[in-house]
């Protein structure tokens, strides 16, 4: 019988796998890229623009929003593509709906975005 890890070592796997993960994503995803690429723009113009703390905590909730989404729904496609690798209508809506989940994510951003930094430009 195998010896089981302790609860300590099995949280520091999981952490191992999790950040894996992030890097295979940040690796290998175009979507993911894309929304760094912004992260880190509207993070310099945090500091450009000095905005408040309440705004920081925003600003950041919002970023992991739509990269935790964009993770799941990039989990979703790729197990949907395992399960059943042709096309399949099914499978497509199963596709779409979770794009979408990401596109409403994204544009609620863009909208906390705007009441952040338009009236810093004004």
């Amino acid at each position: 019988m195998q010896k089981k890890d302790s609860f300590f070592v099995n949280r520091i796997k999981s952490v191992g796998y999790a950040f894996k993960g992030m890097l295979i994503l940040i690796k290998t995803e175009a979507s993911i890229q894309i929304q760094l690429f912004i992260a880190i723009v509207v993070t310099i113009a945090g500091f450009y623009f000095n905005i408040s703390k309440t705004e920081w905590i925003v600003q950041v909730s919002m970023i992991g929003l739509v990269m935790s989404i964009e993770g799941i729904n990039t989990a979703i496609e790729y197990i949907s593509d395992f399960i059943h690798p042709d096309h399949h209508p099914k499978i497509g809506l199963i596709k779409d709906i979770a794009a979408g989940a990401v596109f409403i994510a994204s544009i609620v951003a863009v909208i906390v975005a705007g009441i952040i930094y338009i009236p810093k430009f004004l």
